[in-house]
């Protein structure tokens, strides 16, 4: 798959990659909707997204290269929520970029690291 896209779209699959890889964690377990839902929001705020990375930044997992796409994922973040934190926001806008493009360039890759956090947060 050949896509031209920038840090933005790839954010913004990157977003969808991270809430359905959270939803199917969730529907092997047994519960409500209404909670396995709340479960799912509190894993794609950008806090979560943001601690997410810091876990792997902190285990040494990242390439060079992914922790470039994380740069330009943060430096095109806006501000983000108005109530927000926009540090939280811009390493959450660069945790999606880097899981968009591994979903489209690296899916193997990118199951790697979901496992570890996975496994570093069962």
């Amino acid at each position: 798959m050949d896509l031209e896209l920038g840090p933005l779209q790839l954010a913004w699959l990157g977003d969808a990659v991270w809430e359905l890889h959270q939803r199917l964690r969730r529907c092997r377990q047994p519960g409500r909707s209404a909670d396995l839902h709340r479960a799912v929001v509190a894993e794609v705020r950008a806090d979560a997204q943001a601690a997410a990375l810091s876990r792997l930044e902190a285990a040494g997992l990242l390439t060079d290269a992914e922790l470039d796409l994380v740069r330009r994922g943060r430096n095109r973040a806006g501000r983000g929520p108005r109530r927000g934190d926009a540090a939280a926001y811009g390493q959450a806008t660069g945790f999606e970029t880097m899981v968009g493009w591994l979903f489209l360039q690296n899916p193997s890759r990118l199951g790697q690291l979901l496992a570890h956090l996975e496994d570093a947060d069962p």
